[in-house]
C-alpha cells in the first residue's frame, strides 16, 4: 500500500471521533450533576439561579450584620431569663421551603419582625416548640423544666415579649452600625406545623422561592441546645448589604486625607510694621517749661532791675514778707534778686501744675468700668439654657476585680463594693459629684433623699 486513505477510511474515522466526543461530555455532565445535588443533600441548602443567589461577599456581610444583632439579642434574653445563653456564629445559606420542612419537621413558633422605619421589609424567626416552652418557663420564674403539654396563648405571649425586647435591642444595635434610625412593629408569634403546610406561600410571600436563610447555634445554660433561623427575602438581604455598604463607605471617607502627605501650610503674611509714636514721659514736659520759664525769669530779672515800682505788685503773688521788707530798708536793688527767687519759685511751681492735669482724667477712666454691673446680664441668660436635660446617675459604690475573677462571674456571685453600709451614696451630674443622699423607696420605685450638696 502507498500509504493513502480513501475517501470511505477518511468518513469511517470522522465518525469515530464524533461518537467519542459525544459519550466523554456525558460522562462529563453526570459527575457535575451530582456533585450540585450533594451539597444541596447534606448542607439543606438550595439551588438558586444566578440571579437569586448572594455572592460571598453579601454572605458575610450579612453575616456580620446578623452576628451583631443577635450578639445584643443575646444580652437580651439573658436579663430576661436570668441563664448564660450563647449564640454562636451564623450560617448563611440560600433555601427553599422544603428544606426548612427538613430541618424542623415538629411543630414550631414562626415570629414575624416588620421594620417600619431605615429598612423596607420583613424577616421570620423560626424556633422549636420546646425552646419556646424553656423560654416561658424561665420567664415566668421557673426552672425551664415545665415543658410538658402542648404550646399554647401563654407560651405565645411570653415569646413575643421577649422577642420584642430581643428584636428591639437587635435593631438598636443594626441603627448604630448603619448610622440611621431603625424600628420594628410588635412581633406576631404563630404555632405551625410544618409538615401540614404545603407550600411556605401561605406564611408569607417569599417563602414561596428561594430565600436567605441564617441559622444559629441557641444555648441556654444546659436546658438548651438547639437551632433558630431567621429568614430573608433575597431583596431585604440585598437591600440591608447595600445599606451596610453605603454606611461603611460614608465612615471611610475621610480616610485618604488622612492618610496622604499633609498639604503645605500656606505662609503667613508679614503684617506691616508701625513705628509706635515715642511716648513723652511727664518729666521731659517739666523740663521744657522749667528751660522756657529761665529766659522768662532772666527776662522778669531785667525788667525789675529797671522796674522798681513792680516790686509793688508782688505782695499780690503771695510772698508778702519779701516785698514789705524792700521799702523799709530803702534798697530797691537789694530787693530785686528775692523778687526774682519768689518768680522761680513760682515758675517752678507752674509746670508741676501742669503735671497734675493728666492725672485728674484717669479716675474718670477706671469708673467707667464696673464688674457689677457687667455681671448682671450673665445672671439674665442663665435662664436660656435651664430646660437643658442632664443625666443623673446615683453611684451605690465602686470596686475592682481582676479578668479571673470576672470571667467566673455566674447567677448568684456576690460582688462586695467599697462602701459600707448606711454609707451616704453619691449623686452625679453628667459624671460630676453633686450630692450625697440616702435611698429611698417610692411607692414601687427607688429613689434618692439628698443629704448634702458638695460645692
Amino acid at each position: 500500500m502507498d500509504g493513502t486513505l480513501t475517501q470511505d477510511e477518511i468518513n469511517a474515522l470522522l465518525n469515530g471521533m464524533d461518537l467519542s466526543d459525544s459519550s466523554n461530555n456525558a460522562s462529563k455532565d453526570e459527575p457535575a450533576g451530582s456533585s450540585d445535588d450533594a451539597p444541596a443533600a447534606t448542607a439543606g441548602a438550595a439551588p438558586a439561579s444566578n440571579a437569586d443567589a448572594l455572592t460571598d461577599i453579601e454572605r458575610d456581610a450579612i453575616g456580620e450584620i446578623a452576628n451583631i444583632s443577635m450578639g445584643s439579642s443575646a444580652t437580651t434574653l439573658y436579663s430576661l431569663v436570668n441563664r448564660k445563653v450563647n449564640i454562636t456564629t451564623p450560617v448563611v445559606t440560600m433555601a427553599t421551603w422544603d428544606t426548612v420542612v427538613e430541618d424542623y419537621q415538629r411543630p414550631c413558633v414562626f415570629i414575624k419582625i416588620k421594620y417600619t422605619a431605615g429598612l423596607d421589609g420583613a424577616n421570620i424567626m423560626v424556633l422549636k416548640d420546646h425552646d419556646v416552652k424553656v423560654i416561658a418557663d424561665l420567664m415566668m420564674g421557673g426552672d425551664g423544666t415545665n415543658t410538658d403539654g402542648e404550646l399554647g396563648e401563654l407560651h405565645l405571649s411570653a415569646i413575643s415579649e421577649a422577642m420584642n425586647q430581643m428584636m428591639g435591642s437587635a435593631a438598636t444595635s443594626l441603627s448604630t452600625m448603619l448610622g440611621k434610625v431603625i424600628d420594628i412593629s410588635p412581633p406576631e408569634a404563630s404555632i405551625l406545623n410544618l409538615e401540614e403546610v404545603e407550600s411556605g406561600e401561605s406564611i408569607e410571600g417569599f417563602l414561596a422561592g428561594n430565600f436567605v436563610k441564617i441559622s444559629f447555634r441557641m444555648q441556654i445554660d444546659d436546658l438548651v441546645d438547639s437551632t433558630i433561623m431567621q429568614l430573608y427575602p433575597i431583596e431585604f438581604a440585598r437591600s440591608l448589604y447595600e445599606t451596610f455598604v453605603a454606611s461603611s463607605s460614608g465612615e471611610s471617607e475621610p480616610a485618604p486625607a488622612a492618610a496622604g502627605e499633609p498639604a503645605p501650610a500656606p505662609e503667613p503674611v508679614p503684617t506691616p510694621a508701625v513705628d509706635p509714636e515715642p511716648y513723652v514721659p511727664p518729666t521731659a514736659s517739666m523740663n521744657q517749661n522749667q528751660t522756657m520759664s529761665n529766659p522768662a525769669n532772666m527776662d522778669m530779672n531785667q525788667m525789675n532791675m529797671g522796674m522798681p515800682n513792680m516790686n509793688m505788685g508782688m505782695p499780690q503773688m503771695g510772698m508778702p514778707n519779701m516785698n514789705m521788707g524792700m521799702p523799709q530798708m530803702g534798697m530797691p536793688q537789694m530787693g530785686m534778686p528775692n523778687m526774682n527767687m519768689g518768680m522761680n519759685q513760682m515758675n517752678m511751681g507752674m509746670p508741676q501744675m501742669n503735671a497734675q492735669q493728666p492725672m485728674n482724667v484717669q479716675p474718670a477712666q477706671f469708673q467707667s468700668f464696673n464688674n457689677a454691673a457687667a455681671a448682671i446680664p450673665g445672671q439674665e441668660n442663665i435662664g436660656l439654657i435651664k430646660d437643658v436635660p442632664l443625666e443623673v446617675t446615683v453611684e451605690l459604690g465602686r470596686t475592682k476585680k481582676s479578668i479571673a475573677e470576672i470571667l467566673d462571674f455566674a447567677p448568684g456571685t456576690i460582688i462586695e463594693l467599697d462602701k459600707i453600709a448606711g454609707e451616704p451614696i453619691d449623686v452625679l451630674v453628667n459624671g460630676k459629684y453633686v450630692a450625697k443622699g440616702e435611698v429611698v423607696v417610692i411607692e414601687e420605685s427607688f429613689g434618692v433623699r439628698v443629704t448634702e450638696i458638695i460645692n
